[in-house]
């Protein structure tokens, strides 16, 4: 399963995430198959960023976001196009 989560970065209480598209069964900084964005948190406010596109892309190829990775990409609006998406195609089968 691929899943959409936080790989740490940054050094010794100084941490730094970024937003990973990985396998499920590698480990938590172990090699990804494609970044999305960065998370920032101990900046006030946090920074964030994503790449909206890639990100929509991957979850509608059936990529899990984790609980975190979900909330930060809800913020971002990716959550909401994903919903839209999904159901404007079954609005449009029920049409046909």
């Amino acid at each position: 399963m691929v899943k959409i989560r936080l790989t740490r970065m940054g050094r010794r209480n100084r941490p730094f995430y970024r937003i990973v598209v990985v396998d499920s069964r590698k480990r938590r900084d172990g090699a990804y198959i494609d970044s999305l964005g960065f998370y920032d948190p101990l900046k006030d406010p946090a920074i964030m960023n994503v790449n909206v596109e890639k990100a929509v892309e991957w979850i509608l190829k059936g990529a899990q976001p984790t609980d975190t990775a979900r909330s930060i990409l809800s913020k971002f609006g990716v959550m909401k196009k994903v919903h839209e998406i999904k159901n404007s195609k079954k609005e449009g089968e029920a049409t046909e």
